[in-house]
């Protein structure tokens, strides 16, 4: 045991002294709360400049523009002009684009045309479209005499309020933020397992071709070597992941420092917002305090480890076994990379309908339980399916490291061949 700690401690502090790790464990939660900043500041500012939109109304569809879009543009109807005489003349006026209403049937209105100077965006069809589907509809409904104002009067927009019975009480639930935490922590799962085990594997053929590994070999065993460097590599992610937490939560509460007026926005915004009974902060909040956090974050470190614990003695094994061929190196780690990449194809499905049987069995199978549990950690999931799950992933790990160990014995000090699968497991089966 004092050897394989000492192995830890090696990898453990030859990785974080790297001018590399201090880089990218700072970086990238600048990043991310840059992009956070930005986004608040994009989101709260919006676009303070009307388009300017001339209308040609040969349907005589609009009596007036007091749509709640027009806050987006700035409409006139333009007379004593035809489609083609106008194109010619409409950026000379100084209008952004104009739009043709030709004449019509009600049933059937078709034909309009949005006219710019650039193709126009996304967001600017879809809100000239609104406007000219109420237009329509309050024309529809006067030909029908009825009063479109008595109609938005009766017009339902019901908001539907789910609400968790648990013993502490209800909560209000917010299926978006359980989707996004659900999301979050499978995806980081995904990159984890895939970005730490290619580190050990690249450690362990680096190891091999600087003939590093034949000393150390000579004084402590294969199956030492492997789980020491597998675990100094995990305890390096664990590190890296905690420092990007604490990180994260300073930077954002150092926010009102930085961004004094962004925050201030913010509060205007949330007044709003609370007016208008709308606020997206406080459904937030109250989405996040509805979750099974304390569960969540004991699974995410569970299946972090068991499923970083499985793959990394499987990447170790590869990494033994390989030279200096890269291509060779991609070819023995396709395998085991598509058992990674179909939790992730069935995580995206079990977010979406959790109880499902793909969902069920994603999550038992311990090859994909670590992403796609995680994709179903925020709903309510039987304790006896996590138990299982959990002791099956435990099994696996346990497996799979006996069976990388007996690879890594034989390929560490195996070179100028190059084996294949079937070679590798006549390796791990075969008796000492």
């Amino acid at each position: 045991m004092n050897k394989i700690g000492l192995i830890i401690g090696r990898e453990y502090f030859t990785r974080v002294k790297k001018k590399s790790f201090l880089v990218t464990t700072i970086l990238v939660p600048l990043v991310i709360i840059g992009f956070y900043a930005a986004i608040i500041a994009i989101s709260i500012k919006g676009s303070d400049e009307k388009q300017k939109i001339a209308v040609i109304d040969e349907g005589n569809l609009f009596t007036n523009f007091n749509d709640s879009l027009q806050n987006k543009f700035s409409f006139r109807l333009i007379k004593n002009e035809t489609e083609q005489s106008f194109t010619k003349k409409y950026k000379d006026q100084g209008f952004d684009g104009f739009l043709y209403v030709p004449p019509f049937e009600i049933d059937k209105p078709v034909g309009f045309v949005l006219h710019s100077k650039s193709s126009a965006s996304l967001a600017t069809t879809s809100a000239v479209e609104k406007i000219i589907n109420k237009a329509v509809r309050d024309k529809r409904l006067q030909a029908q005499g009825l009063d479109p104002k008595a109609y938005e009067k009766i017009a339902a927009d019901v908001d539907l309020v789910n609400t968790v019975d648990s013993k502490d009480g209800s909560k209000k639930s917010v299926a978006a933020v359980a989707y996004i935490v659900s999301f979050a922590c499978g995806i980081l799962i995904y990159m984890m397992m895939i970005v730490y085990g290619t580190q050990v594997m690249r450690g362990v053929t680096e190891e091999k071709t600087n003939r590093i590994a034949e000393v150390m070999v000579s004084s402590v065993k294969p199956f030492q070597l492997m789980v020491g460097k597998i675990i100094g590599i995990g305890a390096v992610g664990l590190t890296q992941f905690a420092i990007w937490i604490i990180l994260m939560f300073m930077l954002q509460m150092a926010i009102p420092l930085i961004f004094p007026g962004i925050m201030e926005q913010v509060s205007q915004a949330g007044v709003a917002s609370q007016q208008a009974g709308n606020s997206m902060a406080v459904t937030a909040i109250q989405g996040i305090s509805s979750l099974p956090l304390a569960k969540i974050a004991f699974s995410f470190i569970f299946y972090f480890l068991g499923g970083y614990l499985t793959y990394a003695s499987m990447f170790a094994a590869i990494g033994s076994v390989v030279s200096e061929d890269q291509q060779e190196a991609q070819q023995l780690v396709f395998p085991v990379l598509m058992p990674i990449i179909l939790g992730f194809v069935i995580m995206t499905k079990a977010i979406n309908d959790p109880n499902s049987s793909l969902a069920v069995f994603g999550s038992l199978f311990p090859l994909t339980s670590p992403i796609v549990m995680m994709g179903r950690i925020t709903y309510d999931i039987p304790g006896w399916q996590l138990a299982l799950s959990m002791l099956l992933l435990i099994g696996c790990f346990l497996f799979f490291t006996w069976l990388a160990a007996k690879i890594y014995r034989t390929g560490i000090l195996m070179y100028g061949k190059k084996p294949s699968w079937k070679e590798m497991l006549k390796w791990a089966f075969a008796r000492s």
